[in-house]
């Protein structure tokens, strides 16, 4: 028996009483990306013929039934009237994706059309992802909408649990380091920048059911690297978060929040007391 032989076995036997079925890693991917393209056709240059989007839905179904095989015995309906349910949704995801675009085309001065902002923005691409898995996650479907959640995490940097509640024209701006809950709730009009965080003040397994994550209302603003934990916390509409603010308690409407910074200018300097660094 060679040793490769011997380490089958050996796997064989740790996995007899630990099998673990799950969907593909590979195949929730492919099922993002063939959202993106039947809902955004530009991004694969498809032609718009009714046939060709035909053919792309059909494709998608196909597929979002695969990645359901693994954990039907824990779906609450059957496979078919819970890919059904999510292919009726998709028309109401769309207008939804619309309304983020034209909000990042609009605020930011880099976004020269919409088209860019759906083909070429992080932002829009993790934002398209939430909306999708969002969906699935409210059918009650385990597991895939982490497996979507995770791969936009992972091409964009952005980290949108797929059970947050998120409003309309919601603008992520860069991106990277962007961390968003599963119970957080954002209403309408809200923009965040790179490195926000929108989290939990403790990660007790007893709270897995309970809100602990911010509510941010209508039209806010949060800047770069801001931080707001808990639950109870609530930013009120019309706030503007600044960079690096750590929050965790709530805010009134209509506030301005950000750290005050002292510049001190040195006089009289002593040569000898210079910090010179070196690497």
């Amino acid at each position: 028996m060679s040793y490769l032989s011997k380490v089958m076995d050996d796997l064989q036997s740790a996995r007899k009483n630990n099998e673990i079925d799950m969907p593909s890693r590979d195949l929730s991917q492919r099922f993002v990306e063939e959202a993106m393209n039947t809902l955004f056709p530009i991004s694969a240059r498809r032609t718009k013929s009714c046939c060709a989007e035909e053919s792309l839905l059909y494709q998608m179904e196909s597929t979002l039934k695969l990645l359901l095989l693994p954990v039907n015995f824990k779906l609450n309906d059957t496979i078919e009237n819970i890919t059904q349910e999510f292919m009726v949704q998709l028309p109401s995801v769309y207008r939804a994706l619309l309304k983020d675009a034209e909000a990042i085309q609009k605020f930011d001065p880099a976004a020269d059309t919409i088209g860019e902002v759906i083909i070429a923005y992080p932002g829009f691409f993790a934002i398209m992802v939430y909306r999708l898995s969002n969906v699935l996650y409210k059918l009650g479907v385990p597991t895939v909408p982490r497996l979507m959640s995770e791969y936009a995490h992972t091409k964009t940097g952005i980290d949108i649990h797929p059970g947050a509640t998120i409003g309309e024209s919601f603008f992520i701006d860069h991106g990277t380091g962007v961390v968003i809950g599963e119970t957080a709730i954002i209403k309408n009009n809200v923009k965040i920048y790179q490195g926000v965080t929108l989290g939990a003040l403790q990660v007790k397994k007893s709270l897995a059911k309970k809100k602990r994550h911010p509510t941010v209302e209508d039209n806010v603003i949060i800047y770069s690297s801001a931080t707001i934990l808990g639950g109870d916390t609530v930013i009120g509409r019309n706030s503007i978060i600044g960079g690096n603010v750590w929050l965790t308690s709530s805010v009134d409407s209509n506030s301005v929040v950000y750290h005050k910074h002292e510049t001190k200018v040195r006089t009289n300097l002593d040569e000898s007391k210079i910090i010179n660094f070196q690497i």
